[in-house]
């Protein structure tokens, strides 16, 4: 569990971070009194077909239309530079090639905002590194505490994993997730003979008792939302004795298992507090340097305001999310209206 002071608070910034948020409000000041647009906010994508069907659904498109945005597929086949004129790329592909390209684009096009660059999405792609930042985070009377449950990177014999599990000092039942985050299959592991049947490479978790319910938050740039998921349900003495093997789930938090209006105990389903997500949401997105993110959150059991990151994912099902197609055409005009005052301001184009 990490610790200590409160990142963010009055008094603790430092005075670079005082100028840039000075900085900052001054261009969301301006942004707020910025003239109707006079042209299309051109944004291209560059998305598998199931993503972009979930995604870009009738509801968004109509609603960007309305608000002056059009959504252009992205040939992969051609060169970018052939195409467009884009604002924004809006992209979740992975490959070498694709970041090659998209970075020589950001290159020679400074001006397009690229969410998110790839370098920075490649870090929630491996679940080795995917909390790492979240756990260097100093987040307490912050109302709440946030850290991360101890876990194990395991790329060796499955023989070998009982004994690595001994001497990191895990305690079972331990949660199993594939290394790369391309998969949302996890598997529970409720004894130590079982471990030996996982398949590395992948990453061991402790499972801590949440009352079976999961917090989903969503980030879009500034904007926060937040939606219940079931999860597994808590384990307790009975259940490792009775229980052996390992128990597979192929996707725990689906949009199918919303738990919004469920009958929950008021002390599960309460949601965490605004203040902790709006520092924890702020200081992920300057840590990673990324916009388009989700945060999968749980309270531990028994208590009010002890939570764990358990994962997070880039470019998230936001088509699942309530409202998302305000949420996010909000967002992409924002970023239109910065770009043009930070221009006029003097700033330089080019941190897209």
């Amino acid at each position: 569990m990490v610790s200590g002071g409160c990142v963010g608070t009055e008094g603790g910034a430092e005075p670079e971070d005082a100028a840039a948020a000075a900085g900052a409000e001054e261009v969301a000041a301006a942004a707020a009194t910025a003239p109707a647009r006079a042209r299309e906010l051109v944004v291209g994508y560059a998305l598998t077909s199931k993503k972009a069907k979930s995604f870009l659904q009738p509801k968004l498109r109509g609603l960007a239309r309305k608000k002056g945005i059009q959504f252009v597929a992205i040939d992969q086949k051609l060169p970018l530079s052939d195409q467009g004129p884009f604002d924004v790329i809006l992209h979740k592909l992975t490959g070498k090639e694709w970041q090659r390209r998209l970075e020589e684009y950001r290159d020679t096009h400074p001006e397009v905002t690229v969410l998110d660059p790839p370098g920075a999405i490649e870090h929630l792609l491996n679940r080795q590194s995917m909390l790492q930042e979240v756990s260097k985070l100093d987040l307490a009377d912050c109302h709440g505490k946030v850290g991360v449950p101890k876990q194990l990177f395991v790329n060796t014999d499955p023989l070998s994993i009982p004994a690595a599990v001994m001497r990191a000092g895990l305690s079972l039942p331990l949660v199993a997730k594939p290394l790369v985050a391309k998969s949302h299959e996890l598997s529970l592991a409720y004894d130590s003979a079982s471990l030996t049947k996982l398949e590395p490479p992948l990453v061991l978790q402790e499972f801590v008792n949440h009352g079976g319910v999961l917090f989903k938050v969503y980030i879009v740039g500034d904007a926060i939302r937040v939606v219940r998921r079931f999860s597994l349900p808590n384990v307790d003495e009975g259940d490792l004795s009775n229980n052996a093997g390992v128990f597979r789930f192929p996707r725990v938090s689906c949009a199918a298992a919303t738990a919004e209006d469920a009958d929950l105990d008021p002390h599960v389903a309460e949601l965490p507090p605004r203040p902790l997500l709006e520092i924890l949401a702020r200081e992920l997105r300057r840590r990673l340097g990324l916009r388009l993110f989700n945060i999968d959150m749980i309270r531990e059991h028994g208590t009010r305001d002890r939570f764990y990151v358990i994962d997070m994912n880039y470019f998230p099902g936001y088509g699942k999310m309530p409202g998302y197609e305000h949420v996010f055409t909000d967002f992409l005009l924002s970023l239109d209206q910065q770009k043009e005052y930070k221009r006029r301001l003097g700033y330089t184009s080019g941190e897209g």
